[in-house]
C-alpha cells in the first residue's frame, strides 16, 4: 500500500483556512502600547479549499489584517486577494495581472500593495477589499519585486523587476507620493532567481546567485542551482552610472537581506542569510514537497556578512552567527545605514529544539532568544519604534505566532531590546504561518 504524503505547505503551521471572516473587540493579555495606532497586515500563500498547487508559492494569497487603536484591538479580518488567479486563471510567465499576490504587502504614496515578485502588485482598501491591479500609472511594464526598499530619509521606493529573459533586470524608482521618476535596465545582469536587493545610501545592491533560471527543472518553479555559476553582487550608484558586477568567491545564494550600508572607506557592506547548495536544496524541496522535504521552508541558511572593495574589486565574506534563521528584518529608519541590531526567526536545527525569535548584535556578535514552546511558530518580526524612542532597539517587534496545540494564533507584541513580551492578542482562528507583512501606521 502507498501512503500519499500531504504537501508540507499546506499542513501543519501552513494548513490553509477556508473562509474569510471579520470579529471584533479581540481579546488583549498585557497592554498595548498606546502609540500602536494602525494596522498590522500579513500576507501568505492560502490555496483555495480543494486546492493543492504544485509548489508553496502558487497558492492564492490572503491577508491577515489587525486593527490596533489607543490600546486596544478593534479588529481581526482576512480576505483573499480577488485577483483572475484566484478565479482560475492560470499563470503561464507573460499576464502580469494574473498573480496571487501572495508574499508580501505594503503602505506607499497612499496605496497598499499586495506583491509577488512574477507581477504587477495589487492594490487593496484599509479593510483589506481588493480595488485592482496597479501599475503606477502605465510607468512599469515588468513584474514587481516582493522587497522594495522605502528610503527613510526622502520617503523614495526603490524597486526592481526581473525575469528569465532579456533585459533580465530593471530598476525604478517611485517618489513619495508612487510617482515612477526613474526607470532603467541594469546592464550585466543574468538570468538568475532575484528575490530581494539591498540599498545604501550611495548605492543599490544587486544579487545574481548561482540559482538560475532553467527550462530543464520541472518542479513548477524553473530555476535550479548550477555549480559553475558564481555569486555576483551588482553596484550600482544611486547618483547615476554603470552597475559594476563583483564575483564572490564563496558560491552561496541569498534569498532576503536584512540590511547594507557604505562604510567610512567607501566598502559596501552587505548582511544577510547565507545559503550554500546543501541548505538550498533542503528548502527547495520543502517548497516544493519533493521527496526528502524538511519540516520547515528554511533548512540551514546562517547570517553573514559580504564586504565589497570598490578600490581592489575584491568581496570578502564573514560568518555573523550559526544558528539557522531566515526572515530578517530591522528598524527601517536604518535601512541604507549602519545598522546595530537584526531580528530573525530562528529554526529547529543548528542548537535550537524549536522555533525562536532571534536577536543579532552585529557589533558584539552575541544573539538574543526568546523560545516559543512545543508546537509554536513565529512569523516574521517586524519592528516598529516607540514613541520618544532614542536608541535602535527602542520600539516593539510584531509577530503572528501559529499554536498548532491550542489551534489557535495570537499577534505578540515583544519589547524589541529584551525580547519580553508587552501583549498578546489573541485572534478568532489560528492564522496559518506567512510570508511578509508590515506595520502601517495610521497618518500623524
Amino acid at each position: 500500500m502507498t501512503m500519499t504524503l500531504e504537501k508540507p505547505y499546506i499542513s501543519g503551521h501552513f494548513t490553509p483556512v477556508t473562509d474569510e471572516i471579520t470579529s471584533h473587540g479581540l481579546n488583549v493579555r498585557g497592554t498595548l502600547p498606546p502609540e500602536l495606532n494602525g494596522r498590522y497586515f500579513r500576507n501568505g500563500h492560502n490555496p483555495k479549499p480543494g486546492i493543492t498547487p504544485s509548489h508553496w508559492f502558487r497558492g492564492e494569497g490572503m491577508i491577515h489584517g489587525i486593527r490596533l487603536k489607543d490600546g486596544r484591538a478593534e479588529w481581526y479580518r482576512n480576505r483573499w486577494v480577488r485577483t483572475p488567479f484566484l478565479d482560475g486563471v492560470p499563470f503561464t510567465g507573460t499576464e502580469l495581472d494574473v498573480s496571487a499576490a501572495a508574499t508580501n504587502i505594503i503602505f506607499h504614496g497612499g496605496r497598499y500593495l499586495a506583491l509577488q515578485e512574477a507581477n504587477l502588485p495589487w492594490e487593496v482598501s484599509a479593510d483589506l477589499d481588493t480595488i485592482g491591479v496597479h501599475d503606477f500609472g502605465g510607468k512599469i511594464d515588468t513584474a514587481m519585486t516582493a522587497h522594495p526598499k522605502e528610503d527613510p530619509e526622502t520617503g523614495e521606493l526603490h524597486f526592481f523587476g526581473y525575469g528569465p529573459f532579456p533585459p533580465y533586470l530593471t530598476y525604478y524608482v517611485a517618489d513619495a507620493s508612487g510617482a515612477v521618476v526613474r526607470s532603467e535596465v541594469v546592464d550585466g545582469s543574468g538570468p538568475s532567481l532575484m528575490h530581494d536587493f539591498a540599498l545604501t545610501r550611495e548605492h543599490v545592491v544587486f544579487i545574481n546567485s548561482p540559482v538560475v533560471f532553467d527550462h530543464a527543472e520541472h518542479s513548477g518553479i524553473p530555476y535550479r542551482w548550477h555549480d559553475d555559476v558564481p555569486l555576483r553582487l551588482g553596484v550600482m550608484p544611486r547618483a547615476g552610472g554603470r552597475t559594476t558586477w563583483f564575483e564572490v568567491p564563496d558560491q552561496a545564494a541569498l534569498l532576503h537581506v536584512s540590511n547594507a550600508h557604505t562604510d567610512a572607506q567607501g566598502r559596501i557592506v552587505l548582511e544577510a542569510p547565507r545559503f550554500d547548495r546543501a541548505a538550498w536544496e533542503n528548502s527547495w524541496k520543502w517548497w516544493v514537497g519533493a521527496p526528502g522535504y524538511g519540516t520547515s521552508p528554511d533548512a540551514g541558511s546562517t547570517l553573514h556578512r559580504w564586504t565589497v572593495d570598490p578600490a581592489t574589486g575584491k568581496v570578502t565574506t564573514e560568518s555573523l552567527n550559526d544558528l539557522a534563521t531566515e526572515f530578517p528584518s530591522i528598524n527601517e529608519a536604518h535601512t541604507g545605514t549602519a545598522n546595530r541590531y537584526s531580528y530573525a526567526i530562528g529554526f529547529p536545527g543548528a542548537g535550537l529544539s524549536g522555533y525562536h525569535t532571534v536577536k543579532f548584535d552585529t557589533l558584539t556578535g552575541r544573539e538574543k532568544l526568546l523560545a516559543h514552546g512545543g508546537g509554536r511558530m513565529p512569523g516574521e518580526a517586524v519592528f516598529t519604534p516607540a514613541e520618544g524612542g532614542t536608541a535602535e532597539d527602542d520600539g516593539y517587534l510584531l509577530t503572528i505566532v501559529s499554536d498548532l496545540t491550542a489551534d489557535a494564533s495570537e499577534l505578540l507584541v515583544l519589547d524589541a531590546g529584551d525580547l519580553s513580551t508587552v501583549a498578546a492578542v489573541e485572534l478568532p482562528r489560528r492564522v496559518p504561518a506567512g510570508i511578509h507583512g508590515n506595520w502601517i501606521p495610521d497618518p500623524s
